[in-house]
């Protein structure tokens, strides 16, 4: 059977530092990933902030994002081969391209997602907008910020993978090479490692994202007895209402 040739591929030692060198392909598709989120992550995350902070340029930002979906993928890289030739360069501004959108869109939207009332009353107390942004919208906003690195992740890697059929690296190259030689079990040893892959990333951020979140946000607003805060502190406040009321009248 072909996926259990292809596993066996997988285990086999010989096929990690020699041939194929797979060890190399796995490291060469984590450089050019490293390399791209870097990037998107200095344009995405302050322009999102911002934009979820002041509501400037939503439009704008929804506007490009849907733009820079619709690119292409082989389209774009193709043209960028043709006039950088073919390296890292071109592969990285593609992947920042159709990496920017979600992440951007999980940035404002975590932002812009804190309740108003809550930032007026932080402004109430004196912060500062930059305190406002720190202490209160990022803790808020994380989840949603989070997920859309998450999201982001998968992009960068499922286009690494495209784009190695221009260069001779990065686990899609055992795909390629795999494809052109007939070697299907190869082929299909290539296809396991980048699911592998990005099952592994994503379950990383995954528990990133539950180590993180405070526990208020990601579990809602109860405390660790059960009773919602705010019930909490009504009932606290309805208790205190008769000891108050007895004192006047004394």
């Amino acid at each position: 059977m072909i996926f259990g040739q292809a596993i066996a591929w997988i285990f086999t030692g010989a096929n990690w530092v020699t041939g194929p060198v797979a060890l190399q392909r796995l490291l060469e598709t984590l450089v050019t990933t490293g390399w791209s989120l870097l990037f998107i992550i200095l344009i995405a995350f302050p322009l999102g902030v911002f934009i979820g902070h002041t509501g400037r340029g939503r439009t704008v930002a929804i506007f490009a994002s849907n733009i820079a979906r619709a690119v292409p993928t082989l389209g774009l890289l193709s043209l960028l081969v043709l006039l950088m030739g073919i390296g890292l360069v071109p592969v990285v501004i593609v992947l920042v391209v159709l990496g920017i959108p979600p992440l951007l869109a999980g940035v404002y939207a975590g932002v812009e997602s804190v309740d108003r009332q809550t930032i007026d009353a932080s402004r109430a107390v004196g912060m500062t907008e930059l305190q406002i942004v720190g202490r209160v919208e990022l803790p808020l906003a994380l989840p949603l910020i989070l997920g859309g690195l998450r999201a982001t992740v998968l992009q960068v890697v499922a286009t690494a993978v495209v784009a190695s059929y221009f260069q001779s690296n990065g686990l899609g190259y055992l795909v390629t090479q795999g494809l052109a030689s007939t070697d299907y079990v190869k082929m299909l040893a290539g296809a396991i490692l980048i699911v592998a892959l990005v099952l592994v990333l994503d379950g990383i951020l995954a528990v990133v994202q539950r180590l993180v979140v405070p526990r208020g946000v990601s579990r809602g607003t109860a405390d660790p007895a059960g009773s919602p805060r705010t019930g909490s502190r009504r009932s606290a406040g309805r208790t205190r209402m008769p000891v108050l009321q007895e004192g006047m009248q004394s």
